[in-house]
């Protein structure tokens, strides 16, 4: 690591640790030759991942998108805002440790309504409902139909 004030290309590691959110490592360091300490940072790189859009565009993915999405379907809903970004860093973490460079918008909305089914039935529909742009009332009865027979699956196997 090149020093900041004077420009040698050697320096030492006095002192590691992890940054707040353990996302980093923060590192002091000291000029092998004027013997100034300065602090590195040291992080993950991360490769963008790109989200194709049902229209075939392309643009960054970006989990704050997720979590606005869920908010927005849980408004008014008993859904705590910690449960919300737990749900987030799971899809995001699912959709990072993939590894994979692309990923549709599809792919995204099925995550987070599995998710979502299992916290809040009503927020599940208002997202589907979006997400799956239901054209009519037949279109929605259909998805709470589908919702309604999972339901009594569940309760006969239990």
């Amino acid at each position: 690591m090149k020093c900041p004030y004077c420009g040698y290309p050697d320096s030492k590691v006095i002192d590691s640790r992890p940054t707040e959110d353990n996302t980093a490592i923060r590192r002091r360091r000291e000029c092998l030759k004027c013997g100034k300490r300065f602090t590195t940072y040291e992080k993950v790189e991360q490769l963008p991942i790109l989200v194709i859009k049902k229209d075939n565009r392309r643009e960054l993915y970006d989990k704050e998108k997720i979590l606005r999405g869920m908010i927005k379907a849980c408004e008014k809903r008993p859904v705590p805002m910690k449960v919300l970004e737990e749900i987030t860093d799971e899809i995001d973490r699912k959709i990072v440790n993939s590894m994979v460079r692309e990923i549709t918008s599809e792919e995204i909305g099925e995550m987070v309504m599995e998710k979502l089914k299992s916290v809040d039935e009503v927020a599940y529909v208002r997202f589907a409902s979006v997400y799956r742009q239901f054209k009519d009332i037949n279109t929605f009865m259909d998805e709470l139909k589908k919702l309604l027979k999972e339901n009594e699956e569940k309760k006969t196997k239990e």
